[in-house]
């Protein structure tokens, strides 16, 4: 709460003065009927004109400050609640950033959508809403009870009646409205996740035919949406006739008593005339009030999901880091590292991995699917921790370095190529923000991304769309390849990053790492043994344990596993010719 308090507090100002006008405008509303009822009373009954003129001037100047007081509650508000959206959708933002992958997967990345956009926009609107309603109506609602006791405290026993039950019947919703609204907000993060991945893969939906399946899939999760919507909204509709039956019920017994009153003498004409108003505004004022408690109970719902991303911690953190710390070469150490996505796994991923790198070799990762090698290289700059053991680079534990510099030297291609919308030099650049022209094309040529951007008309100010739609799966993958490069880093690791270029751009890009950035140790995960046989060494996982580790010869002679894909890749290039 103290975030969401340091993402309100700029505002408090702002807050502060739209409350005082909220109050002072239903002040004025309440002064306008006692003058009404005194031009009854005492102007209309003395057939004075000049009285009538003279209050009806005060009632005029009343409602006119009312609304400037009124209009200015409505801009102050919406200032207020504005910023604090923006605020508090800044302070999520900041904190996803720096969650790890652990973290992220926690959420899902439709839920963590939903949290930064429709969860803060109804917390903001709750806050404009409730520096209007949550103020005015209390004090129409108090200032309303005194001005009618005043006038007759007999009468007023009649509505004194009816706020006990209206206070019943607005918890009761209230209860059991809360948690259908956080079901409602789950069913959001459901639908978002399926227009998500399904905008996100259309090019595989639409080659495999699967556009009615997808429709069928988001059929379902809208109709589940809109079915706990007409839970939770029709339970809060019932608030409404309840309240108006209320109300009626209220006035017709003021009209029925107050009538005998009148008729009695006990009480003047004007006098039922303004309490029949001020009856009026204490109903709207507890119907206003109850919508505020409609409102409040979804904002709560979107509040907890909202400081579950404020106060989750992230698993990896730079607390034991040491600020001067610098990597000093691509020395890589796994000491009895042992690894598991999350703590209450009964599987481990990596199990007590010992593995010695020198600085600047270069290292082959092979294994079949699930072996660990991702997990293996996700550990070096710290996109994951491990539960056991220790992982040193530059002899050092990673936990020595802070995040920024460690990923700095550490430049990692991941297996998902991703591209951001913006043109190839703005995509390049943050392997390096100043690099030159001619840094950019030797990072290209290096990654043989320089061939076909020779053949744009605008070369790397060309645009890519999102995701780097207007390239193929292979440049991008050199795309990537060259935006590591140009960190200059001291380790690089290539997860299965070029599976889908073809074998002589393969070896192009193998021969550039040999000649080019021989200083720097290269680690490449790859399918194809073609593409590490020319390694230093190559590692042989499987069911997360490396299971041997030599040279393309040596490992041909012993290990089986190595022996088995090669053979089995040979035989299928012999087959293609």
């Amino acid at each position: 709460m103290k975030k969401i308090w340091g993402c309100m507090r700029p505002y408090v100002p702002l807050i502060a003065a739209g409350i005082a006008c909220s109050a002072a405008e239903a002040i004025f509303e309440l002064l306008i009927p006692m003058v009404m009822s005194d031009i009854v009373d005492i102007g209309i009954a003395s057939a004075d004109t000049a009285y009538i003129l003279r209050e009806g001037l005060k009632m005029v100047g009343m409602a006119v400050l009312s609304l400037c007081f009124g209009m200015s509650a409505a801009v102050l508000s919406s200032m207020a609640g504005m910023g604090f959206g923006a605020n508090l959708r800044k302070a999520e933002y900041e904190q996803i950033q720096t969650y790890a992958f652990a973290n992220i997967e926690k959420f899902s990345t439709a839920s963590l959508v939903t949290r930064l956009t429709s969860d803060v926009t109804a917390l903001q609107i709750t806050l404009m809403m409730g520096m209007r309603i949550a103020v005015r109506s209390p004090v129409m609602l108090v200032a309303a009870i005194v001005f009618s006791v005043r006038i007759s405290a007999r009468l007023s026993s009649v509505f004194l009646v009816s706020l006990p039950i209206l206070a019943a019947v607005v918890a009761l919703i209230m209860v059991r409205a809360s948690p259908l609204f956080q079901a409602l907000q789950e069913q959001t993060d459901a639908l978002n996740l399926v227009v998500q991945e399904n905008l996100t893969g259309i090019r595989v939906v639409k080659s495999f035919v699967r556009e009615d399946g997808e429709t069928e899939k988001f059929q379902e999760r809208n109709k589940a949406l809109k079915n706990t919507s007409l839970r939770a909204f029709g339970t809060v509709v019932v608030n409404m006739p309840v309240m108006m039956l209320i109300i009626y019920s209220t006035l017709i017994a003021v009209m029925w008593f107050g009538g005998h009153m009148v008729y009695a003498g006990t009480l003047g004409k004007g006098d039922l005339m303004v309490y029949f108003t001020y009856i009026t505004q204490i109903m709207i004022s507890l119907m206003m009030f109850s919508m505020m408690f409609m409102m409040a109970t979804r904002a709560i719902a979107c509040l907890r999901r909202v400081l579950e991303v404020l106060n989750e911690t992230p698993t990896v953190t730079d607390a034991d880091a040491d600020a001067s710390a610098r990597v000093a070469d691509g020395s890589i150490d796994f000491d009895g590292v042992s690894f598991r996505y999350h703590d209450d796994s009964p599987e481990w991923v990596l199990k007590n991995i010992n593995l010695h790198i020198q600085s600047g070799e270069t290292i082959g990762i092979l294994g079949g699917t699930g072996s660990g090698k991702t997990s293996l290289v996700s550990l070096i700059p710290r996109l994951y921790e491990c539960q056991e053991g220790t992982v040193r680079v530059g002899g050092r534990p990673v936990r020595d370095y802070t995040m920024e510099h460690l990923r700095t030297a550490v430049s990692m291609v991941l297996q998902k190529n991703t591209l951001f919308s913006g043109t190839i030099r703005d995509n390049l650049l943050w392997g390096k923000p100043d690099a030159t022209d001619a840094e950019l094309w030797d990072a290209c040529r290096a990654a043989c991304a320089d061939e076909f951007l020779k053949a744009m008309p605008d070369g790397l100010d060309t645009d890519l769309g999102q995701g780097g739609v207007n390239v193929s799966g292979g440049q991008k993958q050199r795309l990537c390849i060259a935006r590591a490069l140009l960190a200059n880093p001291n380790i690089l690791i290539l997860d299965d990053s070029t599976s889908a270029v073809d074998m002589a751009t393969d070896a192009k890009i193998r021969e550039a790492f040999r000649t080019g950035f021989s200083g720097a140790t290269k680690l490449i995960i790859a399918q194809r043994v073609a593409s590490v046989m020319d390694a230093d060494r190559i590692i042989v996982m499987d069911n997360g344990a490396i299971v041997d580790a030599g040279t393309h010869g040596e490992l041909l002679q012993r290990c089986e596993i190595y022996r088995d894909v090669w053979q089995s890749q040979q035989e299928g290039v012999m087959a293609n010719g």
